[in-house]
């Protein structure tokens, strides 16, 4: 029989019973089971005397950068608390009408008197002025490193991985660093926001110049442009769009810095005031301010990308020097007329106190009456998921079911039920020739009877290092290998599998609500309407306030944590499903309905499988969401490499909460390996290109 089967599935065969004969050796053999500590290499003694090395000997230079970067901080601080609030809306109104027109200038003044109105314009300013200081200098520096990534192509591979890392290592891993090197501050604050939102436009900066049409650049050469001349009035116009892109990221990326920025920062900024909420479990204050973020970044979003998508010729009239800048004319008139109105109308200088709107008290009298007439119902839930989902999960249903958890003892009788009942699934689906399906039931089968963190862990090495050669080939075999034996030999194996366990499982949940929302929005316009603020809402909203309800309503614990992950990473899959379904060629749908395929054939027939590739790409997608909030959700008492990250940032040990951040990463980084490589292989079955 194994001869007439492909050398991958015997492959996945003798790992499957390779990893049941580690089990059932487990008892004479721990370290199947267990890492040796003995094998465990000392790297977190190094790198904490390399890092007192470093901050010994460099440290002058770090501080001495603290001090000039505080100089323009403080000044933009004092310039926006300085202009009337009359003036800086006009400003933002105008930068919108020329992004988008009306619809957006409403939406701009609406949300930016939201924070004059609920008392938090002052606050709304100094992380304003943090956002003006920091994304210019991300932009400057990343379109630098762009530019050398495009003409240094064989540094790219460095720098992609360079990128990947900061991008996927938790901030608060490397706010250790930051906070040695530069001490506490409003400028640590802004240096962590730099780090964290440079690499998109690196990214941008090469993609855009890469896409630069090879007859565009060489009609510069023969104008006899000269290199310089070809890449300022060449290169650059025409890769325009893509650049702006790269800046509309980078915004994004540096607002949702903000609140982590206050922890180090201290200063009265709106992350401040959202991070001293949450640390008193105050739904309504956590909420109010958390949405001044949220409208800000919606805000900065929309101007940027309509700025990046707008035809550029319409900057670009011909005309008097008035009709080329009347909207510099017009936002230059506006700000004069509302600065002086100021100064005659002292509600247009400093809002008034009695005037704000603040619903606070309102909004977490309704939360707690809310928990307390649904306790039941809160508690029966809770319940069901932890012990009946979670813990087999986790530690398995040998070691779940109990007369405690489920009523009943787990008895040999009722090993041999499950064990014939998992079997006849198997035989089922390999006899129907669905020798996939068969494996993943089996593997599933015994994921669930001994738990994640129950494997051996060289069947989980052995089992990924195959899955990356059957799907991208030796080059990622030998990558996948080499990061997760790092996370081995470090010594933490043990929170990983905690994190991959709890990760796991709500990118599971939170894809597949995302992917059947997704595909309501492709079917309907009405659905993808409704969907879209909703997707906005939760992908700016701070994590620390994703997090208020679900402690309010279910307290501390795992399933919490499970929750906020879920609510937070189901976004992506919801916007890749939708955008996947909806940018099909068009011939092969119009072939598929002219064969008569029904609306439920022509979606799981025809749609969903050449949508495949775009949809996977949101699963990586949800993967990345869901290792950011898993180091927000160990706030609330998760025991993977989140806490490990929080111990290290407490203690100010370097290296423990810099391994648990590489280690993260590497999770992130090796399952976004796997499913861009599967993602390919199907694109090029179906014969599309790269979405």
């Amino acid at each position: 029989m194994m001869d007439r089967l492909d050398r991958t599935t015997q492959g996945w065969i003798v790992l499957l019973a390779a990893t049941l004969v580690m089990l059932a050796l487990r008892d004479k053999a721990g370290w199947l089971i267990t890492y040796p500590a003995d094998w465990v290499v000392p790297l977190k003694d190094v790198l904490n005397t390399a890092m007192a090395w470093f901050e010994a000997t460099f440290g002058w230079f770090f501080r001495g950068l603290t001090a000039i970067l505080d100089v323009p901080l403080k000044a933009v601080q004092v310039l926006l608390q300085w202009l009337p609030w009359p003036v800086t809306i006009a400003l933002c109104a105008v930068a919108a009408h020329a992004a988008a027109g009306w619809r957006l200038v409403i939406f701009t003044v609406a949300a930016m008197f939201y924070m004059v109105l609920v008392g938090y314009w002052t606050e709304s300013m100094n992380t304003l002025a943090l956002v003006a200081i920091s994304v210019p200098l991300a932009i400057f520096i990343g379109f630098v490193t762009g530019v050398a990534g495009y003409y240094f192509p064989r540094s790219e591979r460095v720098l992609v991985t360079i990128l990947d890392l900061l991008q996927t290592v938790p901030a608060f891993a490397y706010l250790i660093p930051i906070i040695m090197l530069f001490g506490f501050g409003p400028v640590v604050g802004l240096i962590a926001s730099l780090i964290y939102a440079f690499p998109p436009m690196v990214r941008n900066t090469m993609l855009g110049l890469r896409s630069v049409p090879a007859e565009v650049i060489e009609s510069g050469l023969m104008s006899g442009a000269t290199q310089w001349q070809l890449f300022w009035q060449v290169q650059i116009p025409t890769s325009a769009r893509q650049l702006l892109l790269g800046v509309n990221q980078t915004t994004m990326a540096a607002l949702s810095m903000v609140i982590i920025a206050s922890i180090i920062g201290g200063t009265a900024d709106i992350g401040w005031e959202v991070i001293s909420k949450v640390r008193k479990a105050e739904f309504g204050e956590s909420l109010l301010a958390g949405i001044v973020i949220a409208l800000m970044a919606m805000v900065m979003d929309r101007i940027t990308a309509g700025l990046a998508l707008k035809d550029r010729s319409e900057f670009e009239q011909a005309g008097s020097f008035a009709e080329r800048h009347w909207y510099w004319l017009l936002a230059g008139a506006l700000a004069i007329g509302f600065f002086a109105a100021a100064q005659v109308l002292p509600l247009l200088k400093n809002y008034p106190e009695a005037l704000e709107f603040y619903p606070a008290e309102v909004m977490n009298d309704a939360l707690s009456s809310f928990v307390l007439s649904s306790r039941g119902v809160i508690e029966a839930i809770k319940n069901f998921s932890f012990f009946f989902v979670m813990l087999p999960a986790r530690i398995g249903l040998e070691q779940t079911i109990s007369p405690y958890s489920w009523g009943f003892e787990f008895t040999t009788p009722l090993k041999l039920v499950y064990l014939a009942l998992v079997s006849a699934l198997v035989g089922w689906a390999w006899f129907k020739g669905k020798i996939n399906l068969a494996l993943t039931l089996a593997f599933f089968a015994i994921l669930f009877f001994f738990g994640l963190t129950k494997l051996p862990w060289p069947g989980l090495l052995a089992m990924t290092t195959f899955m990356a050669w059957t799907v991208g080939g030796r080059a990622l075999a030998i990558g996948v290998f080499l990061s997760i034996g790092f996370i081995l030999v470090t010594g933490i194996w043990p929170q990983a599998m905690l994190s991959v366990y709890l990760c796991g499982l709500a990118v599971a949940i939170s894809f597949g609500l995302g992917a059947a929302l997704g595909i309501a929005g492709a079917q309907s316009d009405r659905v993808s309407a409704i969907l879209r603020p909703i997707n906005d809402t939760m992908q700016t909203m701070p994590l620390f306030v994703i997090l208020i309800p679900f402690v309010m309503i279910f307290k501390i614990g795992e399933f919490t944590a499970l929750l906020a992950i879920i609510a937070y990473a189901f976004v992506p899959a919801i916007r890749y499903t939708e955008h996947g379904l909806r940018n099909l060629p068009s011939d092969v749908i119009e072939a598929a309905t002219c064969m008569g395929c029904t609306k439920w054939q022509l979606l799981w027939q025809v749609k969903l499988p050449l949508a495949l590739p775009v949809i996977m790409l949101g699963l990586n997608q949800t993967i990345l969401y869901g290792i950011a909030m898993l180091v927000i959700a160990a706030l609330v008492g998760t025991n993977g490499l989140g806490q490990q990250v929080y111990i290290g940032l407490g203690d100010g040990d370097f290296g423990v909460g810099i391994i648990a951040g590489i280690g993260m990463a590497i999770i992130a980084m090796v399952a976004d390996r796997l499913i861009q490589a599967w993602s390919k292989s199907r694109q090029e079955a179906f014969g599309l290109t790269a979405p």
